[in-house]
Formats: C-alpha cells, structure tokens, sequence
C-alpha cells in the first residue's frame, strides 16, 4: 500500500493587480481561505485576529449566509472593521495571488489529511499559520507555526505581523517543503 499525497502548482509570480479590487497591498493582509464550517476555526480566527487593531487586513474567504446560518453570522458579527470578506473567489490567478501576497495564511481546518488549500498556500511560498494537529504538522512541517485556541491563534498573529524576518523563514521553509512533497510534477512522477 502506498500514498500519494495531493500535489499543486508551484506559484513563483503572480500579478500585483489582481489585488486592488479588494483594496489590498502585498504584505499588508493575512488571508482564510476555508469552506465557513466550523471545523475549519474561522470563528476563532476571525475573533482572534480582532481582538485588537492590528492595522492590517484579515481577508476570509467563502460564501457566507448570516441569514440561513447561525455559525456564520456569528463569525460575522465576531468580526473588527479590518477584516473583509469578499465572497468565493474562484478565480485562479486571484487566488494565487492572494496567497502569494500574503502575509500570512491562516489555515484553521482539523479534520481532514493533506488539505489541497494548504498544499497550494505553501506552493505560492506562504508563510503558514495553522491550526496544530497531526495533518497540518504533517503537511507544513516544523517550521510552520501553529494554535489550538483562539487565545494561541492571538498571540501568534502579535508575533508574527511584526517579525518579517521569521515570516521570511517560514516563506522558505513552506517552498522547500512543497517542494520536496507537494508539487504537480513530483506527484505526476509518484503516479508514473
């Protein structure tokens, strides 16, 4: 028996102005980007990210029903006036770019196994914050950072906005790792 984990595209560019319709500049925002469930710690994200004004942005994307749904007009109204939430994005090249852009992904899924959207987040050299269990410590590896509480999730977005150079670090070591597990190309070869 043998496993081949989910590969993706490296994202070593991608354009700057795909961003501006959501009023965003590079290294000025952290994205989620997670089916709004609450398995996936978006409430605890959003709520951690706004305990306090961080001067940047929060970017959460998913479609989100207050009007349907309990969970997500809770995370809704959890939320300080810098976090956005624009809607699904399905475009490709946008989503790339918001990773790629980003200060940091904020990855909160735990459930699961190797999560495509992580896999892709370290493709596009994110620096990764995620929720710690047994898959995403698998995926991201030891140099990512991660939480378990909403009080973890705070401390960590106090650090890490303003340490540039362990969010460079963490960029190289999600490249590296991606590299060595998680490309398109490796997967292909796995395949073969």
């Amino acid at each position: 028996i043998t496993t081949i984990p989910y590969g993706a595209d490296l994202v070593d560019q991608a354009n700057v102005e795909l961003l501006r319709p959501y009023g965003l500049t590079p290294d000025g925002y952290s994205v989620v980007i997670a089916r709004p469930e609450p398995e996936n710690n978006i409430l605890e994200i959003v709520a951690a990210f706004s305990e306090r004004k961080r001067n940047a942005k929060l970017v959460v994307l998913g479609n989100y029903r207050p009007e349907t749904n309990p969970y997500h007009a809770q995370v809704l109204s959890t939320a300080s006036d810098e976090v956005i939430f624009p809607g699904g994005i399905y475009d490709s090249a946008t989503v790339g770019a918001l990773r790629f852009y980003a200060t940091l992904y904020v990855h909160g899924h735990s459930v699961g196994g190797t999560n495509p959207s992580l896999v892709e987040a370290m493709g596009a050299s994110s620096a990764v914050l995620a929720h710690n269990n047994h898959f995403n410590q698998w995926v991201a590896g030891p140099q990512a950072h991660y939480f378990r509480t909403q009080e973890d999730c705070a401390q960590a977005f106090d650090e890490l906005l303003s340490d540039v150079s362990e969010r460079n670090h963490m960029k190289q070591a999600s490249l590296k790792r991606f590299k060595e597990e998680f490309s398109a190309e490796l997967e292909c070869q796995k395949y073969e």
